[in-house]
C-alpha cells in the first residue's frame, strides 16, 4: 500500500527530556494527552490518528480555522475540544496539553510552536519545520533552553530503507562522498498569471486566523485553501520547502553534514508571489568525516526534473525513479529511490549485491518492511515515548532546524536566480547584504 492509497484510507536530542508535570506527580496518569493544530486534509488527520494509535495518547484538543474539517474530527475523537484560534486553546487549558502536534500551511508552523514551547509543551511539527530561517534559530534555541522533546515529521526517518542507506554511506560501502544528486518531478510552483481580484469566504472558514502572521490579502477559491498555499511565497516554501525536506533527510543524515556555505538557483526571475515551477539548487557544504573535503549538492525539480547527467545513468538503460537521490563516491554510487524501495549499489555501471551480511551491526537497522502504515507510525509513537520518558526522537528540532534551514536557503536563492550566495552559519547571514531581509519576516497582529 503506498502513502497516498493509505492517507485516503485512513540526530539525537541534546540534553534530557522535560517530562510532563504529572509524570512526577503523586498519582501520575497513564496518558499523554495531546492537541492536533491544523486537522484538515489528508496529512492533519493522519497526523493525529498516528499519534492517537499510540496506547498511551489521550486527545484532548483539536484546532482548526476550518469548521468543515474541524467537524470531521471531532467525529473521530468526540472527547476533545475543539478551537479555531490555537491562541485560545493553549491560553485557556495549555496546562492541560502535554504535547502538541502542528499540521498548518508552513508560515504558521512557527507562532504555533514557539507559543507552545514557551509554556513548556513538547512540539511535533509538520515538515518543513518552519517558514524563514530566523524561525528555524529560534526553535533551535528554545528546544534546547527548554530541554523540550520536539521532533519534526519526516515519517520515512524511521523508515528502513532510509535507515539501511545511512548505516551503508557510514560504513563506507563507495567511500567518501564528493557529491549527491536529488530531484524530484512534482512541481509546486506557479508560473502563470497572478490571481486578481476576490471571491466569496466560505463560511466554514475564518480567513484571518488562516492568515494568521502573514500579510493581509483578498481570498481566491482554489488559489490558497485548502491545498495551493505551498506555491505561494507568502505560505508555503515550493517543491523544495515540500518533498525536498523527504529526500534531503537521508543524504543529510547519513553525511553528517551541517549548514552549506554557498548556493545557487537556477530559476526564472522572480514574480513576488508563488515559486518557479522548476529549480536547479546548487549547495557547497563544509566536509564531513563521510564525504570529500568540499560536498557539492544538486537540487533539481519540475516535471521534467532531472536534467540528463552521466553521473544519473542507471544500468541496464533503467529508468530513474521519478524522485530519489543518487550518492557519488569514490569508489561507486548508491542510488535512494523515494521511497519504499532498496537503495542500490553501482560500481563501474554495474549493480551489485548489497551483502549485507558482511556489515557489523546490521541488525540494528532492522527487516525491510514494506507496509506503509505499519511503518509510518513509528516515526509518532518514537516522538511519544519521548514525551514519557522512554527514548529519545530522531529527527529532534536540534537536527531537523539545521535540515530546514539548508532547505530554506535555497528558497531563498530562488529570489535571486543564477546568482551564488555566500552564508555564513556563524552570523546567520549572507555575505550579499540585499538577501538578509529575507532571513525573517514581519509578523501581522491579527
Amino acid at each position: 500500500m503506498n502513502k497516498r492509497d493509505f492517507l485516503k484510507n485512513s540526530a539525537l536530542i541534546s540534553g534530557i527530556s522535560v517530562l510532563p508535570s504529572w509524570l512526577w506527580s503523586s498519582k501520575p496518569k497513564n496518558k499523554l494527552r495531546t492537541a492536533q493544530v491544523g486537522v484538515g486534509g489528508m496529512q492533519g488527520l493522519f497526523d493525529i490518528k498516528s499519534i492517537a494509535s499510540h496506547k498511551s495518547v489521550e486527545v484532548v484538543a483539536l484546532c482548526d480555522v476550518d469548521d468543515v474539517e474541524l467537524k470531521t474530527a471531532k467525529k473521530v475523537f468526540p472527547n476533545a475540544k475543539t478551537f479555531k484560534d490555537y491562541r485560545k486553546m493553549l491560553d485557556e487549558i495549555g496546562e492541560s496539553i502535554d504535547a502538541i502536534s502542528v499540521c498548518t500551511p508552513d508560515h504558521s508552523h512557527a507562532p504555533i510552536s514557539i507559543m507552545a514551547m514557551k509554556k513548556g509543551i513538547p512540539v511535533y511539527c509538520q515538515k518543513p519545520l518552519t517558514h524563514n530561517v530566523s524561525e528555524s534559530r529560534e526553535m533551535l534555541r528554545l528546544a534546547k533552553e527548554k530541554n523540550l522533546v520536539t521532533q519534526m515529521g519526516i515519517q520515512v526517518h524511521s523508515f528502513y530503507d532510509y535507515k539501511l542507506a545511512t548505516f551503508l554511506i557510514q560504513s563506507g560501502i563507495i567511500g567518501k562522498v564528493k557529491r549527491v544528486r536529488a530531484w524530484c518531478n512534482k512541481s509546486w510552483g506557479y508560473d502563470g498569471t497572478l490571481p486578481e481580484g476576490k471571491d466569496e469566504i466560505p463560511a466554514s472558514l475564518d480567513w484571518n486566523l488562516w492568515l494568521g502572521t502573514a500579510k493581509k490579502r483578498p481570498y481566491k477559491e482554489k488559489v490558497y485553501h485548502p491545498h495551493n498555499w505551498r506555491r505561494v511565497v507568502d505560505f508555503g516554501c515550493g517543491t523544495l520547502g515540500d518533498m525536498g525536506v523527504h529526500i534531503f533527510d537521508t543524504p543529510y543524515n547519513a553525511l553528517n553534514l551541517d549548514v552549506p556555505f554557498t548556493v545557487k538557483n537556477i530559476c526564472r526571475n522572480p514574480n513576488g508571489f508563488s515559486f518557479p515551477e522548476a529549480n536547479i539548487v546548487n549547495y557547497k557544504f563544509p566536509g564531513t568525516e563521510f564525504t570529500t573535503d568540499v560536498l557539492e549538492w544538486i537540487w533539481e525539480d519540475g516535471i521534467k526534473a532531472p536534467k540528463y547527467n552521466k553521473e544519473l545513468t542507471l544500468p541496464n538503460d533503467d529508468k530513474l525513479p521519478d524522485m530519489g537521490a543518487m550518492f557519488i563516491g569514490e569508489k561507486g554510487k548508491l542510488l535512494l529511490p523515494h521511497f519504499m524501495q532498496l537503495p542500490k549499489l553501482i560500481v563501474k555501471g554495474k549493480y551489485k549485491d548489497l551483502k549485507l551480511k558482511k556489515y557489523k551491526g546490521i541488525e540494528s537497522v532492522g527487516k525491510p518492511v514494506r507496509n506503509y502504515e505499519s511503518e509510518s507510525v513509528k516515526h509518532y509513537h518514537e516522538f511519544v515515548d519521548a514525551c514519557l520518558g522512554k527514548g529519545e526522537t530522531s529527527a529532534p528540532f536540534s537536527y531537523s532546524a539545521r535540515l530546514t534551514e539548508t532547505i530554506l536557503l535555497g528558497v531563498i536563492a530562488s529570489r535571486f536566480p543564477n546568482k551564488t550566495l555566500n552564508w555564513n552559519s556563524k552570523t546567520a547571514k549572507f555575505k550579499e547584504s540585499e538577501v538578509n531581509k529575507f532571513l525573517g519576516g514581519n509578523y501581522r497582529e491579527f
